[in-house]
């Protein structure tokens, strides 16, 4: 399976546990878009600088060419998955946990 296909499956999945699973809704807040922002701008810059100078490399053939910022678009998505599942699993915790005193 292409990196593609699996980006694109990972947000999938992170969206059908923050929506359907855990059932936190952080897709429907305003709060988790503006984070959001700012983690996708220092994610931005650090996949830049880490392809930009031929640190990571990816296999032309499991991409499917766009790039942002030298990195390849499949990387927005990844992160994107990544940073939603934690923050899903975060709320979802947050809820479940005794408050401390």
């Amino acid at each position: 399976m292409s990196y593609t296909a699996l980006a694109v499956v990972g947000v999938i999945g992170a969206a059908a546990l923050d929506l359907l699973v855990l059932r936190t809704r952080l897709l429907t807040r305003r709060a988790f878009w503006v984070a959001y922002a700012i983690i996708v701008t220092f994610q931005l810059l650090t996949n830049g600088v880490l392809t930009g100078l031929d640190i990571v490399r990816y296999n032309p053939d499991a991409i499917i060419g766009v790039r942002v910022a030298y990195a390849p678009v499949e990387d927005l998505l990844f992160g994107f998955s990544l940073v939603l599942q934690t923050l899903a699993w975060w709320v979802w915790w947050g809820r479940r946990l005794p408050p401390t005193r």
